[in-house]
């Protein structure tokens, strides 16, 4: 099978220079005319750029068969295969030049029929939004014609509107009841920052019945905190193919943290760059698009940047959400998120913010995390209000994670 994108001369396997000119154009002839050649097989860069080119042109990102005319894949909706699209995509973003993905990207949308859904009011309709989808639509975003750029905002929309629902009341309540707990204090300074009721639970024990009165051994008090902030959060989310579904989780709940007021939460996004989407976070669509999924990923580039926006450590939660393939210098990670945990952040690495199953993840890297303290495990998006809030109150996070099954 031909790759229409790609000509001979492409500049897009950064070859290493060949021993001959015959083996070169070889080469370049293999990956022009893919497996079926017979010019042999291909190994290293030029393998991973033959295995994303065929992804599309043999049969689509989604694994999908050709239909007998040439059109879209049977059965190509974007559905189930959507992580699958994600993941392609951050691979090519990896393999290719700008110039080429813009190519790819657009052949993709015709494969896929993403442009045909996008701009067919009925069939949008009919399509059934979920995360996947949503992922998968915002990864193709800034290949979308104008036409389709409405219609792609409402597709995603239906689905964090679909996930707030679910998810973001149970969220302020969990919080706003961790941040209560953790604003309390043994002193209070006078009468009216005693939490009576709290104080009355707390010694019903004491209570001696032959003379009604209740005999308190501790009194709970509300601490005097600052204007209405009570702590920070800063999560760092993993924008490469493979971690799509976990960063439009992450980028709902973001926008749910923003809303209480008693809470500093920023959100960055990263791949090979770093992008601060903090104040995106009013809508949770303007957070989404403002994302770039895709690419390389450089954890330590991020951790650098996440360390200036922390002005209190002892009171600031970091959740880094990756799944540890580290593109830059894992010994940098390593020790960025070292020196994080030792100045007092309470810092927790989840390989995934999903309900994918098991996810994939660097054990190595999550290995020395353990040996450093650091609790790393998957969370499902159900399970995440109540981590936040065991993370805002200090409880140790690795019990947490064991007493829900999810320890690594």
């Amino acid at each position: 099978m031909t790759h229409p994108g790609v000509p001979p001369s492409a500049d897009a396997t950064a070859p290493v220079p060949a021993t001959d000119a015959s083996g070169e154009r070889l080469r370049r002839w293999r990956l022009v005319l893919g497996e079926p050649s017979g010019y042999g097989p291909l190994h290293g860069r030029d393998a991973r750029v033959d295995s994303a080119l065929a992804a599309l042109y043999d049969g689509g990102p989604d694994g999908s068969d050709r239909a007998p005319d040439g059109s879209a894949p049977r059965g190509a909706t974007l559905g189930d295969s959507s992580p699958r699209v994600a993941r392609w995509l951050g691979e090519v973003r990896d393999l290719f030049p700008a110039r080429i993905v813009r190519v790819l990207q657009d052949d993709a949308l015709d494969r896929l029929g993403v442009r045909r859904m996008l701009l067919d009011p009925g069939l949008a309709e009919e399509v059934r939004p979920d995360v996947h989808l949503a992922a998968a639509v915002l990864a193709l975003a800034d290949s979308l014609p104008e036409e389709a750029r409405a219609p792609a905002r409402t597709l995603v929309r239906r689905v964090t509107d679909d996930l707030e629902e679910r998810l973001a009341h149970r969220m302020r309540s969990e919080l706003r009841g961790a941040l209560d707990r953790s604003a309390r204090t043994r002193r209070p300074r006078s009468a009216a920052d005693v939490d009576w009721h709290a104080t009355i639970r707390r010694n019903l024990r004491h209570y001696v019945p032959e003379r009604g009165v209740l005999v308190p051994a501790s009194v709970v008090g509300r601490a005097r905190s600052g204007p209405g902030v009570r702590g920070q959060v800063v999560l760092a989310v993993d924008q490469s193919g493979s971690m799509a579904a976990s960063l439009v989780y992450a980028g709902v709940f973001a926008s749910v943290l923003a809303s209480l007021h008693s809470l500093r939460t920023r959100l960055v996004a990263f791949g090979s760059d770093v992008a601060d989407l903090t104040d995106r976070l009013s809508d949770p669509v303007d957070t989404l698009f403002g994302a770039s999924i895709g690419g390389g990923t450089d954890v330590g580039r991020a951790l650098a940047y996440c360390e200036r926006l922390i002005t209190s450590p002892a009171e600031t939660v970091l959740v880094l959400i990756s799944d540890l393939h580290e593109g830059g210098s894992p010994d940098e990670m390593l020790r960025r998120l070292a020196a994080l945990r030792s100045a007092g952040v309470r810092v927790v690495v989840l390989p995934a913010l999903s309900d994918d199953g098991t996810p994939a993840y660097d054990p190595q890297n999550a290995s020395a995390l353990a040996a450093l303290g650091i609790p790393a495990f998957a969370c499902s998006p159900d399970d995440f209000p109540d981590l936040m809030a065991a993370a805002i109150e200090g409880r140790p996070l690795s019990e947490w994670a064991q007493e829900r099954g999810n320890g690594r």
